[in-house]
């Protein structure tokens, strides 16, 4: 399989579907395609002869079937490998745990507007700024802080639902938002995003993400271009 995705510092999407192939070992090729949303570009091109979404990520088999779609990739893998645990095994634990998810795909608005994973970036300044002004930015992040304590209550850890799952992945670029804002976050919160950034998987999707240096002014609406020498 080949997984199509757009740039690690910015692509909260992408983080999804990698880490969660490379965490459970399942095969697969990495095609990363420079982000470049202007008419025309190459990114959209390539992405038309794989999706007629134009967006990434893209999960590509090799007869050409595509699955595109963070949360449809998961559900994907999860039939294809069942022989791991992508979501619960018990019923009402694995659609609690799509719940969550879904609700992650279709809400945090404000969370994902105001606070763009930029993973390569310093901007723990900003986020208490931007907390202390926008009203929906603390209500996404008082969910965000219900949400996971509930689900670490529940199930006692370490991850959401015990053992790193799908679930865990989806949240991962929320971690990322947390850390990289420097967002305020209770112990129990705190002590799972800990935990999140030492999962091998999420530690090399940082580690190359910081390596990238490369600048999409499109994803970068809290720093200046960096001067050419």
């Amino acid at each position: 399989m080949q997984l199509v995705i757009g740039n690690k510092n910015y692509s909260s999407w992408s983080m999804r579907p990698w880490v969660l192939l490379k965490h459970f070992g399942i095969p697969f090729v990495e095609r990363k395609l420079r982000f470049d949303f202007n008419p025309g570009s190459t990114f959209y091109a390539e992405l038309a002869s794989v999706t007629p979404a134009g967006k990434v990520p893209v999960l590509v088999e090799d007869d050409g079937f595509a699955v595109w779609d963070t949360l449809a990739i998961a559900e994907y893998l999860a039939d294809r490998h069942p022989e791991h645990a992508l979501w619960p095994r018990e019923a009402r634990l694995r659609a609690r745990a799509r719940s969550l998810c879904a609700e992650m795909h279709a809400g945090f608005g404000q969370l994902r507007s105001l606070c763009p994973m930029n993973i390569e970036a310093e901007l723990s300044e900003l986020g208490p700024q931007l907390l202390q002004r926008e009203p929906g930015l603390q209500r996404d992040l008082a969910r965000v802080h219900a949400l996971f304590e509930d689900a670490l209550r529940a199930s006692g850890g370490p991850f959401l639902f015990g053992a790193f799952g799908t679930v865990d992945a989806y949240f991962a670029p929320v971690v990322m938002r947390l850390r990289g804002y420097g967002l305020p976050m209770s112990d129990t919160v705190a002590g799972y995003a800990a935990r999140m950034i030492e999962v091998p998987a999420v530690r090399e999707w940082m580690d190359d993400a910081r390596a990238e240096h490369d600048f999409i002014a499109d994803d970068e609406p809290y720093r200046p271009a960096p001067s050419k020498t």
